[in-house]
This record gives C-alpha cells, structure tokens and sequence, in this order.
C-alpha cells in the first residue's frame, strides 16, 4: 500500500503533455481480438486499468509484446471463450469492451462480471440490448454468457447513449452480415478512436463524431497500427490545477477542440485559457470569481453525454469551484454516488451543501486545509489531490492505486511542475 504525502500552496506552472486516453485504451485493445493479424497500439498510457486489460487479453489468448512503455503488439491468433479469470475481470469495468469483439470472432463468450469504480449503479441493459438486436442470445446466470454465431446486421435504438454500449455495438457490427445504424450512440473522442483504428483496420464505418453510425459488414479485418489521442480528463485537470494554484502552464498535444464544452464551464468559474494550435495555454494569476446566470440566478453546471459536459470531470470541477469566489450548483445527472466524497472536501475546510445524491452547492472561495484522506475511485482521487495542492499544509492521500488506475505517474509529472509531492509506503 502506498500513499501521496503533499506540500500544498505551490503553483502548478510549466510545460507538460497528457498520457493517451485511457478511455480509448481499453477499447482500442479489446478490438484486437477482432482479427488474427498483429495490431501496433501508439500512446497507451501506463497506468493500471491498461496494465489489467493486458492481463485480461493474455487470459483470453493474445499475445501481448510490449515494445516500449507506450507501444504494444498484440496478436490474437486463439481466442479462448471459457474458464476466465474473474478476478481480473472484475478489477476494471472497461473488461465489458471484450464482450463486443469476442462476440463476433468467435460466436459465443462466458464473461465474468465486469469491475471498475463504485460511483453508483451501471447497468448492463443497454449492452444486451444492442447484441440481442444483432442476433445474439443473453443468458445472465452469475456470468454473462453471449451466443450468436451469425450475427446480422440490424437497425439499432440505444435507450441511453452508454460509451461502452456503443463501443461492443460497434465492434460486434464490424463484422455482422449486412448493414447496422446505431442510433443514439455516443460520440465521445474515445468512441471516435475506436472507430477511427477499425477502419483502418477494414472496417466500413460512417458518421464518426455523431449519434448516428452505419457500419457495413466485412468478412474479415486486417491488422493495424494506430496512435491514440491525448486524455481529456488530465488536460482538464491540469487546466484546474494552475488556475487555483495561480501558475501558468502550457498543455503540449491536448487536443483543444475536444475542449470547447469545459471551456464553457469552466469560464462560468472564472478559469480563461486558450488553444494555440494544438496546444493550450492556461495563464498565470487568474481571478476566479463565479458568474451569476443572467438576473442574478445561481449558476450550475451539469454532466451530460458528449458534446457535454463530461461527467468525469465533475469531481475536479468542484473542487475548482470551492477556489472560486460565489455560489454555484452541480448536478450529477449519470452516477448517484460520485458526490460522495465531497465529505472529505469538507474535512479540508471547503463549503459544500449536498442536497442529495445528485447534486450538491459549492460556495467559494474557501481556503482549504492539509488533512488525510482516502481515495474512493479514480476521479475523486484526482480531485482531493488537486485540493491538497492548493491547501495550506501537509495532506496524505490513501488508496493511491486508484488515482494510477487513470493517471500515469501523476506524482512525477506535477513535481516536474513545481508541487511538492511524495510517494511512500504505509
């Protein structure tokens, strides 16, 4: 067991570039299943969810070569569908991407239950849903067992637009008989890899970036190589950390046009930055004040499916909001537990009404104090480490593998940008 002890009140300021997406990753690994030729993996990030779905992969049969610390090969030559290990699955959620691929290369799959963090209930529904369309057989005994060996294509409606829903649609769909449109899919930049690598993989895929996709199905897929894009989640979190901790930073290869929807709230919290070309540049010494509605009314901001606000950076945002001078309110629409640990930022002196399980007021500016904490999930994590870099004094954070199951090195990368962290053991 390790922990992060932090000296807090140094600005965040430098020069940094984001891992690669790891909610690209695991898809984009769980895909090579889809064809017995080696696939090239580019920017994977190194942290622990892409580190357990090679663990899984070479469970099920893939060979996994790691190249270099970013760049794996991976060669699915065998498929075993049965006796997998379901403790590795249920380590992270993003095990539920293989259910898709393992589907339609082999025609049936045993899948234990899929893990990842307690921010509140995920259903499987809309999963089962889309396969079923596709002409699969559900049976949900303990294990989710899948079967369909001719898998056609069909006209699809998604009753929410869940990621990983959209992900197995679309990989069972690639090599369907016929022609699939998936309708109210997501469209989120990791969705638009995924796609993106299948094609040039073989895949015939339209409408990449929108809710609505036509894939027509191949008889088979090639191998390939692909480069994932930069994590969204840490370029905004890097964004955060320098407007409360006062630095200037530049954010190298981020992407900034996946930016535009955090922008928009985040400018509701006083927080400018800018794109130049491929980077972002956050100045230093920002005012951060939180802007009324028009008439006065008390701001908010709420999670939505991409474009929108995404919900993994709620629990930064809030943290961010307690920085700012004024009121605001959150509203966590996807995951009735993620405002859980909002408690602990209140420990450390912030001001914050939860007003049920999904949403909660924040009410800045509050000078935040050291204290010791635990990490609930990967996200959470993030966000009281992000506090206790702009507290006064020592904090200790626990439970420190969630905060690497997402983020590569994050104690290496800030002490690089001027925040005095430590890494120790218990």
């Amino acid at each position: 067991m390790e922990k992060f002890i932090i000296e807090g009140g140094h600005p965040i300021s430098g020069t940094v570039i984001p891992s690669g997406n790891k909610n690209a990753a695991l898809p984009l690994l769980a895909a090579c299943l889809l064809t017995d030729e080696p696939v090239t993996l580019h920017n994977l990030p190194a942290i622990g969810d892409v580190t357990t779905m090679g663990e899984l992969l070479a469970n099920v049969g893939v060979s996994v070569e790691k190249l270099g610390p970013h760049t794996w090969r991976l060669q699915a030559r065998d498929v075993r569908t049965s006796d997998l290990d379901p403790n590795l699955f249920g380590r992270i959620r993003g095990s539920i991407t293989l259910t898709g691929p393992m589907l339609a290369r082999t025609g049936t799959v045993h899948l234990p239950r899929p893990g990842g963090d307690v921010i509140g209930r995920r259903r499987m529904d809309t999963h089962f849903l889309a396969l079923g369309a596709l002409g699969a057989d559900v049976d949900i005994d303990g294990t989710f067992s899948l079967h369909g060996k001719q898998l056609r294509g069909a006209d699809i409606l998604l009753d929410e637009a869940s990621v990983t829903a959209t992900e197995n649609a679309i990989t069972a769909a690639t090599l369907a008989k016929g022609t699939t449109i998936i309708r109210n899919a997501a469209c989120e930049p990791h969705v638009q890899d995924l796609c993106h690598m299948l094609c040039r993989m073989g895949a015939q895929i339209e409408g990449i970036g929108s809710n609505t996709l036509t894939i027509r199905g191949v008889d088979r897929l090639s191998g390939g190589e692909y480069t994932i894009g930069p994590d969204y989640m840490e370029v905004g979190s890097y964004i955060a950390l320098a407007a409360m901790t006062g630095g200037e930073l530049l954010i190298k290869n981020s992407a900034p046009e996946h930016m535009r929807m955090v922008s928009l709230a985040f400018k509701r919290m006083g927080v400018r930055f800018e794109a130049r070309g491929q980077d972002i540049f956050v100045p230093a010494d920002q005012s951060l004040t939180i802007v009324p509605d028009a008439g006065g009314a008390i701001p908010s901001i709420a999670d939505a499916p991409w474009p929108g606000f995404p919900a993994d950076l709620m629990s930064v945002a809030i943290v961010l909001a307690s920085q700012s001078s004024g009121t605001i309110l959150f509203h966590e629409k996807m995951f009735e537990s993620r405002l859980y640990f909002v408690d602990k930022l209140i420990w450390m002196g912030a001001r914050i009404i939860l007003c049920d399980p999904h949403r909660c007021v924040v009410q800045g500016h509050s000078p935040l104090h050291g204290d010791e904490v635990e990490s609930p999930d990967i996200r959470a994590g993030m966000a009281l480490l992000s506090a206790a870099l702009c507290a006064e004094g020592q904090s200790v954070i626990r439970n420190i593998r969630q905060i690497d199951r997402g983020y590569e090195r994050i104690e290496e990368k800030l002490r690089r940008l001027g925040a005095k962290i430590e890494r120790t053991c218990i």
